[in-house]
């Protein structure tokens, strides 16, 4: 097995190589206008294509049936099997093989491929020298990856297991049993998290190579845009889901009350979502407008090159996490030398077309207010790109110089959220009001139209967060200040008391403007349908209204359950003989009386301690809970399960850690307010994106390659130019009194319907 599995990746990178080969040949054919020699290299390069992404699809099965079948030869499939014997026994032997550094690298290879493979049959009817050009880049970045799996020892995951392990007879022997799969791993979400995740990572490698591509053969139309489009919006939801997923995980397994400490792994799967967002935004500009398309090729070459700093920070060991993986010199290079080309590539790129990747009109990158909707998309990703940079610089503060700000230190959570909170809270004001604004500028009469309900809606949604607040949030962070010790300490340092409020006050009145604000532009994009051409062209700005409205939740959720939690650790006496408590433990207006106790055998020498209370909540009955730690026999790793009472309005989470040397049960128990608003808003920001999915986006009309000459008859068809002439003079004369979108204006030209009213104010 582990000979098919070296061979698989042997293939795999020869046919990277050969794929490239054929596609430098088909350009350079194609420059000397042998258009059909130059189509059947790409032919062969695309083939040679769809062949690595088969070869490296054995790699994977090869891991895959070991670990289902038992077949420990590779090092690799016994250091990260699972000895559960549940339910879900199944899935954690699946995911042993993106659980290891080297299988998560597969994996990881494997998608790319899959991508480029989709990518071939996307453009099979309607291949185009830009077309190769961005399979040439993305076949550039797996060459790199399969060639880290080849040429790097560490990285092997193919390495036959040393002879130690086992028995004359062949069977495992004690040394074996040592080494296995984290029992913190072995959880549905972890199980489904790392994969989300790296469909992500993989799927952002094909915005990045169109935009290189785009460079490459000076096609600064919109073209490029529309074939990545549906890639990055793919991408950008599956990384959302996977951090959301983790977030779950580290919620429930971890024990520690929260879903996100800032740690650098985690930093690193939210810098290219935040970018992400920049580059989402920047491609609406370039498709309506014709204008950001240097702001959209920067965009998707850091969110590229941020993918990488990812899978650089967990492998080279330059930062210490408890999710990283021990330090590799290879790794360290390769991964350092993507993130700076990508960077580079880009940057030069952009100054060598710095004539053709400029704006058609100069008045359309010009800001001419503030209060418009240039300005407003200009902050957006002002405010992206800088938090971004800044927050890559603080995970990896602990690894630079000590002259430099913040060098070699470890920064704590304290410090990211005193950054992230203001930062965050600005750009969702930015997101609030950017709908009620118009292209260019706005009028006041048509600003107050638009937004005197929503705002009205919103002033009434405040005042019920300002009684919650004042009533509930306000009292229990006063109590925690008064409580004194290290909790208090950790909020002190967070902000003087009026700073630190005056904070959640403003977060409170962003969100409710930003969620009524979207919800009546989500309203809006759903009338006059037939005008706009149909449903789909509809779901942009519907789907993108759900995700705003989403983030408003979400930021009631945060200021709650991250600012506001009331936490009390301590002991419960507790009589084994008798088995009872001599006391409850009370938090807030939570109570727990003990119930009882169990230990279960699960197998393989692990076992789980669990212990049982009634949990009331002012007296009256609410529920069960069930604190367990489950121990493993082998390693004696402990892994919390924390038991958890979900209210509307906050969570009861508590967390049993053990018992001290009295036998006194070892308790740690918090009360997160407004969680559910957190959990809600996420699966609502990916309903929306999963609707902007499968949207039918409409822009200008598409420049083709001026090198194609079929390119250039259609593009010279007199009707054509008519139409976008007309459109464009709809979209302009609408200007003023906030415009309706370019898709709209298409669909009035094409079908002679009026625009009305209600159409201006849905732009």
């Amino acid at each position: 097995m582990s000979m098919i599995g070296l061979l698989g990746l042997l293939v795999a990178f020869a046919c990277c190589a050969v794929s490239l080969v054929c596609l430098g040949a088909a350009h350079i054919t194609y420059k000397r206008r042998s258009f059909e020699t130059s189509e059947t290299w790409a032919w062969g390069a695309r083939l040679a294509t769809v062949l690595g992404a088969v070869a490296l699809t054995v790699c994977c099965a090869v891991l895959v049936w070991c670990f289902f079948s038992g077949d420990y030869t590779i090092q690799y499939v016994l250091d990260n099997r699972s000895s559960s014997t549940g339910d879900l026994a199944w899935l954690y032997k699946l995911a042993g093989l993106w659980a290891g550094r080297e299988g998560s690298l597969l994996f990881w290879a494997w998608l790319i491929a899959v991508f480029n493979s989709v990518l071939v049959f996307a453009t099979r009817k309607d291949t185009r020298p830009l077309d190769n050009a961005a399979l040439a880049v993305a076949q550039v970045v797996l060459l790199a990856f399969v060639g880290v799996l080849l040429f790097s020892e560490s990285n092997m995951p193919f390495t036959v297991t040393d002879s130690r392990y086992f028995s004359d007879d062949g069977s495992l022997n004690a040394m074996a049993s040592m080494v296995g799969m984290n029992t913190l791993l072995e959880h549905w979400a972890m199980a489904i998290h790392p994969p989300t995740l790296f469909i992500g990572y993989a799927g952002l490698t094909i915005p990045f190579a169109y935009a290189l591509a785009a460079l490459i053969v000076n096609d600064d139309s919109p073209l490029w845009v529309n074939r990545s489009t549906s890639f990055l919006m793919f991408s950008w939801v599956l990384l959302g889901a996977g951090i959301g997923l983790g977030a779950v995980w580290a919620y429930v397994v971890l024990g520690w009350g929260g879903y996100w400490g800032w740690d650098p792994v985690e930093n690193a799967s939210l810098l290219p979502w935040l970018i992400g967002v920049a580059l989402i935004h920047s491609f609406t500009v370039y498709r309506q407008r014709g204008a950001f398309k240097r702001w959209s090729v920067f965009c998707a070459c850091l969110t590229f090159s941020f993918v990488v700093l990812g899978t650089f920070i967990t492998r080279s060991g330059l930062v210490q996490s408890v999710h990283a993986f021990e330090g590799d010199p290879v790794s360290l290079v390769l991964f350092a030398a993507l993130i700076i080309v990508s960077l580079l590539a880009g940057i030069v790129g952009l100054l060598v077309r710095r004539g053709s990747f400029g704006v058609e009109n100069a008045a359309d990158d010009d800001i001419d207010s503030l209060m418009s909707k240039e300005a407003a998309y200009y902050v957006n990703n002002l405010v992206m790109v800088v938090f971004a940079v800044l927050l890559a610089y603080m995970t990896i503060s602990s690894a630079l110089p000590s002259w430099l700000p913040f060098g070699g230190q470890a920064l704590s959570a304290g410090t990211y959220n005193a950054i992230a909170r203001p930062l965050g809270i600005l750009y969702l004001a930015v997101l609030a009001i950017c709908p009620l604004l118009g292209w260019r500028r706005t009028e006041k009469k048509a600003f107050w139209r638009l937004a005197r309900i929503p705002a009205l809606c919103a002033g009434l949604l405040f005042i019920v967060l300002m009684i919650y607040f004042a009533t509930y949030l306000l009292p229990s962070y006063q109590a925690q200040i008064d409580a004194g010790g290290a909790t208090a300490e950790g909020l002190l340092e967070q902000g003087a008391p009026l700073y630190y409020n005056g904070l959640a006050v403003v977060g409170f009145l962003v969100a409710s403007l930003l969620f009524f604000n979207a919800a009546f532009m989500a309203a809006r994009a759903l009338r006059n349908v037939r005008a706009a051409g149909g449903l789909r062209k509809r779901f942009p700005l519907f789907g993108g209204s759900v995700c705003h409205a989403a983030m408003g939740i979400i930021l009631v959720g945060l200021i709650g359950s991250s600012m506001y939690v009331t936490e009390v650790t301590g002991y419960i006496p507790y009589d084994e003989e008798a088995d009872t408590t001599a006391e409850t433990f009370t938090i807030q207006d939570f109570e727990l009386q003990y119930t009882g106790n169990s230990i279960d055998d699960l197998g393989n020498g692990n076992v789980r301690y669990t212990v049982s209370f009634d949990a009331y909540k002012d007296g009256q009955f609410v529920g069960q809970v069930h604190p367990s730690v489950q121990v493993t026999g082998t390693t004696q790793q402990q892994k919390l399960e924390a038991s958890v009472i979900g209210f509307p309005l906050e969570d009861l989470f508590v967390v049993y850690r053990g018992v001290n040397d009295e036998g006194d049960f070892s308790m740690d128990v918090r009360v997160n307010p407004l969680i559910s608003f957190v959990w809600v808003g996420f699966g609502l920001l990916m309903a929306g994106s999963v609707v902007s999915l499968f949207s039918k986006r409409a822009s200008r009309k598409e420049s083709d390659p001026a090198d194609e000459p079929v390119a250039l008859q259609a593009a010279e068809t007199p009707d054509a130019d008519v139409v976008v002439a007309e459109a464009e003079t709809v979209e302009v004369t609408a200007e003023p009194a906030a415009t309706e979108e370019v898709a709209m204006a298409e669909a009035v030209v094409a079908e002679s319907a009026p625009v009305t009213a209600e159409d201006k104010d849905a732009q």
